[in-house]
């Protein structure tokens, strides 16, 4: 079993603590005004990896996708420059952004595409998305997502492309769900599909900060993606900390994976945050310690977790 990364396949065991849902590089749709969202500033990307680095930080699952303007040959300028290891995503943002791509779409054409990505290398999707990349890189997981409540046909698309492109290459599925909705619609497509659902990370979800839901959601079987962390106008980090110790309590310890999902420049230590992508690392992990997590138990969420939801067989 291999990690698919962007410099080459590595063996699991090389990634060490990991974020599991991150933005370095975009160029959204020229409709995204906002310049606060315009990730495209590679020195600055650098400057944060590198200090993630050196704050224990070990990997980092990137998330842009073609619809949102992924750059695929910058990911690998980043990774040879900070030593970071650095997993690609195939697939498509939700359908705001992704509709005008899939829309003229079958699943088996979305399907094929994204077998592609990560059987041969990386590859237009359509000549009207935001970003032409140069890389024959490969992308080592799966995105699909969701909209508010609900998936509109063109994400239902993707979400049926994702299941085949996911049993043709072994490849784990990560998605963004709006707001935590329809998490368990997401995780019910998959497993009716015929995913294992320890390859499926459902993004997003302390977003909808209901244990309750949270615990409906992780019976399932599906990892959970708590990846908000460090965006306090949402939710107090401490109260995050307390949704991931009473998942452990009840059993999920294995399913969790946490991040940031930093996809402002505001957001970046490089401009001016005091934390960006080393929140995780430094204040994340002795939150996790304060609220009684074993040493054990806090490894398993941050290190062991991405490394055997990111596995794949060679190929």
């Amino acid at each position: 079993m291999i990690v698919r990364t962007v410099l080459g396949d590595v063996e699991p065991a090389e990634l060490g603590l990991t974020l599991g849902h991150e933005h370095l590089i975009t160029h959204p749709p020229l409709d995204v005004s906002d310049p606060d969202l315009w990730l495209d500033d590679e020195e600055a990307a650098t400057r944060e990896l590198a200090a993630f680095r050196r704050a224990g930080g070990s990997a980092v699952i990137e998330m842009t996708t073609v619809d949102y303007g992924r750059d695929v040959g910058a990911l690998e300028r980043l990774a040879r420059a900070t030593g970071v290891h650095l997993v690609a995503a195939t697939g498509f943002n939700k359908g705001k952004f992704a509709d005008r791509l899939t829309a003229g779409r079958s699943v088996e054409e979305i399907a094929a595409w994204m077998i592609r990505e990560v059987q041969e290398g990386v590859c237009p999707f359509s000549p009207d998305q935001p970003h032409r990349e140069e890389s024959g890189a490969r992308a080592g997981l799966i995105k699909a997502s969701s909209s508010l409540d609900g998936a509109n046909p063109n994400e239902r698309k993707v979400f049926a492309a994702a299941i085949l492109a996911h049993h043709a290459t072994g490849a784990p599925i990560s998605t963004h769900t709006e707001k935590g909705s329809w998490a368990l619609e997401q995780a019910e497509l998959f497993i009716e599909g015929g995913v294992d659902p320890q390859k499926v990370l459902i993004g997003h979800l302390d977003l909808k900060p209901d244990l309750p839901y949270l615990l409906e959601v992780a019976a399932s079987g599906v990892r959970l993606g708590l990846d908000q962390f460090s965006k306090e106008k949402y939710l107090p980090d401490r109260t995050r900390v307390g949704l991931v110790a009473a998942l452990v309590e009840a059993g999920h310890g294995r399913q969790i994976l946490l991040s940031g999902d930093l996809a402002r420049r505001s957001y970046w230590r490089a401009f001016g945050h005091p934390y960006g992508f080393t929140f995780i690392p430094t204040r994340v992990k002795p939150l996790l310690e304060e609220a009684g997590l074993s040493q054990e138990q806090i490894e398993d969420i941050l290190v062991y977790n991405p490394r055997r939801f990111l596995q794949m067989r060679d190929g």
